[in-house]
């Protein structure tokens, strides 16, 4: 017999009177084998599910989902599992960006509409993550997030390869003749050898320890590889969780804190994470009211130093992370900076969950007395060529190219940048700065991954392997190189960027957290009077509001009027 919770919940609303309405919710959710005593008052436990054959991370929740369901029912709750958009960002045209708040939208109305007094929210690919911690921010319910884990390491010729991380390199041996289309072939078989999300450090990872920073998710939720059966475990344990939690009333507001933020920030400094993070935090930090900004980012992760030698920054991979302790090992290395007291989905504080992890394996994660890489953090740049803000991940750059003044080479989008960038009678020499524009939340549409566009071939060819490319896009967290990013305002939306020109000169400090065009003001009015908008992407739909009511990257690229949340009110009846 459950334990009856002394408040009222939710799902009594639906499942706990006796009238029409009643008998309409009970009668119809019988027809799937539900017996009566599940309606007895017990917590009702959504089960937020992104499984899609389009979306391969995402290609093992259906028994991932299994295992949560068992673990409510363990717990005497009622699991009612269901879908919301998903979003796989290996086949999704123009970005996966561009639904990111559509998926948010879907979770956020879905959750409000139906019965449930606590959520699980299954996710993996880069954008679920966000989409749907965004979403269930919104509605503030008690909620665990589920990461479905990464892929196993890949292996190519008896070496192990990173998804991501190696598609870059092998594109550039390709264009070199290092490489040919057989090699390839054989390359992308072994890359990806099971479910389960990029097994580099990239978004995908990066955002799986952002759940487990933020207390969202269990302690090991962000590194146990896909198929390991720790990973079902888990799930279970989300399961059984989340009815203590209901019970609890432990909502998401008590655990997104300042202080969480603040601990993700640093964390993802200390493991060398994605520049997609940033996006995201500020995103949900919004949905939930807590007030932060670049500033924070570049506050908090300036002295932070790199301490997990992973791809691309670095040699290993998510399986081998997990292997040395995963994230708890980190997080203990870094007690000095963390908000010790913080409080995590399982009642605990992220302190208590770390302080007892060992490190097994100290190549992969390394001491902070002797880190893998000086500066992890996230570097934010300002000054005329980014008044709002860029971003640069100083862990994945060239140290050289970290302060550098050289010639703009300009692509006014990415369809000029594909057509010209590989045409040996390109104007470019390895000391100038790419530039490309219309790239950014509106300019795309979507805001892609297209930073870190690859080299001229022809300085490919004379071994140049680096360059500063500065754009409004985003780079995949798989991608390394000396790449300024997020440039805010957009071009699209009238920023400097718009106004740069062939043979301008650029000044780059990273020390200095600047970034500015040489060009004087009076040459800029100029240039402005003269500049246009460009067309609109689209007249109706999606595209059509996204464009119309989209932020700016300083500003986590939320639509402006879900920034926020409305609580799960119970809504008027249907009938």
């Amino acid at each position: 017999m459950s334990r009856k919770p002394k408040r009222k919940l939710r799902s009594t609303e639906w499942f706990g009177r006796h009238d029409r309405d009643a008998l309409v919710h009970r009668s119809w959710m019988k027809n799937q084998g539900i017996p009566h005593d599940q309606f007895d008052g017990r917590p009702v436990v959504g089960i937020c599910n992104t499984w899609s054959q389009a979306t391969p991370c995402n290609a093992h929740f259906r028994e991932l989902a299994q295992h949560v369901r068992d673990g409510v029912l363990d717990a005497g709750g009622f699991p009612i599992e269901f879908p919301v958009m998903s979003l796989g960002e290996t086949l999704m045209r123009p970005t996966t960006m561009l639904f990111r708040n559509q998926c948010a939208m879907d979770v956020e109305e879905s959750i409000r509409a139906n019965p449930f007094d606590g959520i699980v929210l299954l996710m993996g690919c880069d954008k679920t993550t966000p989409a749907l911690l965004m979403g269930a921010a919104s509605c503030d319910l008690p909620t665990i997030g589920v990461s479905g884990g990464p892929m196993l390491n890949g292996k190519f010729r008896g070496e192990d390869i990173g998804s991501g991380t190696h598609v870059w390199k092998f594109t550039e041996m390709l264009k070199t003749g290092r490489m040919n289309e057989a090699d390839m072939i054989e390359a992308e078989g072994g890359m990806s050898r099971s479910a389960g999300h990029c097994m580099t450090m990239g978004t995908a990872s990066t955002m799986a320890s952002m759940v487990e920073a933020l207390g969202m998710g269990l302690p090991t939720n962000a590194a146990i590889p896909a198929v390991d059966s720790r990973r079902r475990v888990l799930a279970r344990m989300a399961g059984r969780r989340i009815v203590e939690m209901v019970r609890e009333d432990l909502r998401m507001s008590r655990i997104l804190t300042r202080q969480a933020f603040e601990n993700a920030i640093m964390v993802n400094g200390a493991i060398g994470g994605s520049t997609n993070a940033v996006v995201h935090l500020l995103a949900i930090a919004g949905r939930i009211g807590v007030d932060l900004t670049l500033d924070d980012w570049d506050r908090l992760g300036r002295s932070m130093p790199c301490l997990v030698n992973l791809m691309p920054s670095g040699k290993y991979l998510m399986e081998d992370f997990y292997y040395a302790g995963g994230l708890p090992v980190v997080i203990r290395e870094i007690r000095k900076s963390i908000h010790r007291k913080a409080l995590t989905v399982n009642g605990r504080t992220i302190w208590d969950n770390c302080k007892d992890a060992v490190n097994y394996n100290r190549d992969v994660i390394t001491p902070l007395e002797k880190p893998f890489k000086p500066q992890g953090g996230i570097a934010v740049l300002r000054g005329n060529l980014a008044p709002d803000g860029a971003v640069l991940k100083p862990s994945a750059a060239t140290p050289a190219l970290m302060k550098h003044r050289g010639r703009a080479v300009v692509f006014e989008d990415i369809d000029d940048l594909n057509r010209r960038i590989d045409d040996p009678d390109l104007d470019v020499e390895v000391d100038d700065i790419l530039v490309l524009k219309n790239c950014g939340p509106k300019g795309y549409p979507g805001f892609p991954e297209v930073g870190n566009f690859a080299l001229p071939a022809k300085l490919l060819k004379k071994g140049v392997t680096d360059m500063v490319r500065i754009s409004d896009a985003r780079m995949s967290g798989t991608a390394y190189g000396t790449v300024v990013l997020h440039t805010a305002p957009e071009a699209a939306a009238g920023g400097p960027l718009a106004l740069v020109e062939n043979g301008d000169i650029i000044e780059l400090d990273v020390a200095k957290r600047r970034l500015r065009l040489q060009v004087s003001d009076d040459e800029l009015a100029r240039r402005r009077a003269r500049w246009k908008p460009p067309e609109p992407h689209a007249d109706r739909g999606w595209v059509r509001l996204y464009c119309a009511t989209v932020q700016q990257a300083d500003k986590g690229v939320d639509l402006d009027f879900l920034v926020g949340g409305s609580g799960a009110k119970v809504g008027r009846e249907s009938h």
